[in-house]
């Protein structure tokens, strides 16, 4: 097992560009990923690093010895889990990325359901709103929401995320209620800054039309808008997986509903290669189980009136021409 670990080692400094980020992807200390890379060179008897002062690459010797030893490790790993599930199920680490609201509210209980059915399953979860290299960073797969743009990943998609402009019935009262789009540049408007794009589009007619909001109050976090609109502050455009409860309860009130916005997806991503693993295909099989079709945090007065589906594939990750709401 330690000539793999050294082999594991050597991946992620290549992948890393160095032997400090490759230590912190894995856990370990610098001096030990370090002395497994040498120890490994010195079996060989070839170079495959080629170290400078501008960082760590890989010699040609190296990047042949990568290709053939991630085909190796992929086929173990494969070996591992049809033991496994031979022997009763599951078993290893998942490593995966979500979204941190997104991911505390809704994703958080499938994963505890998950670690239940299947006990000899490690989950190990990065819950931020930063965008990881799945691949550089070792993860087995990641939660996203929106526009995917890394074609070599796989995605599969789960389910529509509909955005939705709310405000509180003390915000209407004071200054009334927004009948089309492009009344919203006379309201005080909740500004997202997760994200470059800040136009908020809607269908009018057969057009995608942007609007561009205005606003003193402005926040990467979804939950701290809600927040705002829900003390009369102003309007805020949220994903109804962080406002439905809000529209429910009656703390908030949905707005230009017959104006349709563009629909985004929650995908599950994972790096390429033809081999799904039983500890990803597990994860996938329970979010569409839960979370498939119609999810359950939209009233179907939100889903059916007024939004048109986008397109989705479980293929490679796909272009957007619109911009992607929040992944908060």
């Amino acid at each position: 097992m330690s000539e793999l670990d050294d082999i594991r080692s050597f991946i992620a400094v290549v992948e890393a560009g160095g032997f400090g980020r490759a230590a912190q992807s894995l856990g370990l200390a610098k001096s030990i990923v370090s002395r497994r890379v040498s120890r490994l060179e010195a079996e060989l008897g070839t170079r495959l690093l080629s170290r400078t002062t501008r960082g760590v690459s890989a010699t040609e010797a190296g990047l042949e010895f990568k290709a053939r030893s991630e085909r190796v490790l992929a086929e173990l790993e494969e070996a591992r889990e049809a033991v496994a599930q031979q022997a009763g199920g599951v078993a290893g680490r998942l490593r995966l990325a979500m979204p941190l609201t997104f991911g505390n509210r809704h994703v958080a209980p499938v994963l505890g359901e998950l670690a239940q059915l299947y006990p000899r399953l490690e989950i190990d979860v990065q819950a931020s709103d930063r965008f990881v290299d799945l691949i550089g960073e070792r993860f087995d797969a990641a939660i996203r929401i929106g526009s995917l743009k890394d074609s070599s990943l796989i995605a599969r998609r789960i389910a529509p995320v509909y955005g939705i402009v709310v405000g509180s019935p003390d915000y209407f009262a004071r200054r009334g209620r927004p009948q089309t789009p492009d009344e919203l540049v006379r309201h005080d408007c909740l500004l997202y800054t997760g994200t470059q794009e800040q136009d908020w589009v809607f269908r009018i007619g057969k057009r995608w039309v942007p609007i561009r909001p205005q606003g003193r109050m402005r926040s990467d976090s979804g939950d701290t808008l809600l927040s705002w609109a829900t003390a009369g502050l102003g309007l805020a455009l949220l994903p109804t997986f962080i406002v439905s409860d809000a529209i429910r309860s009656g703390a908030v009130e949905p707005i230009l509903l017959d104006y349709p916005m563009p629909v985004r997806a929650l995908y599950v991503v994972r790096p390429p290669g033809p081999y799904v693993p039983g500890k990803v295909r597990v994860l996938i099989d329970l979010l569409v189980a839960r979370f498939g079709g119609t999810p359950y945090w939209d009233p179907c007065q939100m889903a059916g009136h007024g939004q048109e589906q986008a397109a989705g594939h479980d293929s490679a990750e796909e272009q957007a021409e619109e911009p992607a709401y929040q992944s908060a």
